[in-house]
């Protein structure tokens, strides 16, 4: 329900301006250029020649930011409107730079590709929508650029990866695969496993019987799926991300979230009520370690962080259902 209030407080992409949508461009190079100088910064030891080519990328996207600039200060003035990508429905925020301490050459590689597919989205989308023939030409030309940039992980791939040729249309499709599946499924995966918790242990210790308590987690399973596909579903229709469809990115999340729900309900088929417990605790125990390491591989959450929020908040849901039930 938040994440649904959240998106419903964003402005449509299609409701903006020329103006705004110049200064949406001009925040959004700002901040993808520090992303890239924190690339560099964080691989200048150990990947001399990567550090560089983020520089240039870095330099670049100032670059694009100050033909934003022009093109602003000759259209609309000195003034900038201030959005920024968190603002409108359909973009997803950057991870913040604290969080990309320790991410490995892949997954850089990844995050890459990622970026420069949303802007070229964007730029795309935008031309479209302006009607100035000089900004149209502008955001146009801007995501020609874009496309290059996109080249960079392959170059980051071949060089740190060990294989020579790469066929880039695969490569193209695996990446959108984890875009469109995998990190929608894992998301789901993670909300599901912790999010049915309570209702699951809390109808065990309340009613002492494996059949309710499976009904119980049943219905929570399914609902969480429900309720987590159609929030992504409706959270953006990917044409600004270039994240897919929205209908496979809700089947995704929604079947791995009735999958994460169901881990610790089906041991309670099993007629006895203590066995059935304690192999649903063991299915729990391994749920939230699983989750921690998933967050940390596949969502670039420094690991302790991940065990801190996942392990920890999760025992703590578990906790409150068997407390809530025993009451």
């Amino acid at each position: 329900m938040l994440a649904r209030w959240l998106q419903s407080s964003k402005r449509d992409f299609s409701s903006l301006s020329e103006k705004e949508i110049l200064s949406l461009a001009i925040g959004a190079e700002e901040e993808d250029a520090q992303i890239y100088a924190a690339y560099a910064d964080m691989l200048h030891k150990t990947y001399p020649a990567s550090a560089k080519l983020f520089e240039g990328m870095a330099a670049e996207e100032n670059e694009h930011r100050r033909l934003l600039l022009d093109m602003y200060l000759k259209k609309f003035g000195e003034r900038l409107v201030p959005i920024r990508r968190e603002h409108v429905r359909g973009f997803l925020a950057r991870k913040p730079i604290w969080l990309m301490k320790h991410l490995d050459i892949e997954t850089i590689r990844q995050q890459v590709w990622e970026m420069e597919v949303s802007a070229q989205s964007f730029y795309l989308s935008a031309a479209k929508q302006v009607h100035d023939v000089d900004v149209r030409k502008l955001l146009g030309d801007l995501a020609e650029q874009e496309i290059a940039h996109q080249q960079t992980a392959d170059r980051l791939e071949a060089t740190h990866l060990g294989e020579k040729e790469k066929d880039e249309e695969k490569l193209a499709a695996h990446r959108q695969f984890v875009l469109t599946y995998v990190q929608p499924g894992l998301a789901g995966l993670m909300d599901g496993s912790v999010s049915t918790l309570a209702p699951v242990f809390a109808a065990a210790f309340a009613t002492g019987s494996t059949y309710q308590t499976f009904l119980v987690g049943l219905a929570a399973a399914i609902g969480a799926g429900i309720s987590m596909g159609f929030t992504e579903a409706a959270s953006d229709d990917g044409k600004l991300t270039g994240r897919g469809s929205p209908i496979k990115r809700g089947l995704a999340a929604g079947i791995m979230t009735t999958i994460g729900g169901l881990g610790h309900a089906l041991p309670y088929l099993i007629t006895d009520f203590f066995t059935a417990t304690v192999i649903a605790i063991i299915v729990v125990l391994i749920e939230l370690w699983a989750i921690a390491f998933i967050q940390s591989r596949y969502m670039s959450t420094p690991f302790w962080r991940a065990v801190f929020q996942v392990v920890v908040g999760g025992s703590l849901v578990f906790a409150a259902g068997i407390l809530i039930g025993s009451a």
